[in-house]
C-alpha cells in the first residue's frame, strides 16, 4: 500500500539516467553534459514549503564545501519556472531549480508519485550514482560520496 512512499531509490553503482530539463530561466540542463563534475540532484515536493526550504537552504549554506568538492547542485520538481525563479531569488540559491513537468525525470529516478518523493542523489563525474537517500540527508553526508 505504501510502496510509492517506501520503495527504494536507484541503487548506488548504477548509471544515472540521462535527462534534459529547463531551469527557472528556461536554460536547458543535460546531465551527460555535466560529466567531469559531481552532480547532486535534490528531488523535493514543492517550492516554499518548510522542509523543502530548509533542505535547499542547507545546500546553499554549505556552498563553499559544495564547490570544493567539484559538485553542481540542482533542485528538481514539477513546479513552474516562475515558481522556481521566485523561490530561488527569495532564498538566494546559488544553484538552479529544474522544472520536471509531468515528473518525467522523477519517474526515471524512482521519485514520482502523488507528490515527488524527497530523495537526494549524488552522481560521480563519470555518470554513476554514488549516493541515493530518501528524506533530508545533510549536505555533509551527501558530499562524503563525492569523488
Amino acid at each position: 500500500m505504501l510502496d510509492w512512499l517506501l520503495g527504494p531509490p536507484l541503487r548506488p553503482g548504477t548509471p544515472a539516467p540521462d535527462f534534459t530539463l529547463s531551469d527557472q530561466d528556461g536554460k536547458s540542463v543535460t546531465l551527460s553534459k555535466l560529466r567531469g563534475s559531481n552532480v547532486v540532484l535534490v528531488f523535493y515536493p514543492a517550492d516554499e514549503t518548510p522542509t523543502c526550504r530548509q533542505q535547499l537552504c542547507e545546500f546553499r549554506d554549505s556552498w563553499e564545501t559544495v564547490k570544493s568538492k567539484n559538485t553542481k547542485v540542482f533542485g528538481v520538481n514539477p513546479n513552474s519556472a516562475e515558481s522556481h525563479a521566485q523561490f530561488r531569488s527569495k532564498r538566494s540559491f546559488p544553484f538552479p531549480l529544474l522544472v520536471d513537468k509531468g515528473q518525467q525525470v522523477a519517474k526515471q529516478y524512482h521519485t514520482d508519485g502523488l507528490m515527488v518523493r524527497r530523495t537526494v542523489y549524488l552522481i560521480d563525474p563519470g555518470g554513476v550514482i554514488r549516493y541515493a537517500q530518501r528524506g533530508k540527508p545533510l549536505p555533509q553526508e551527501v558530499l562524503k560520496a563525492a569523488v
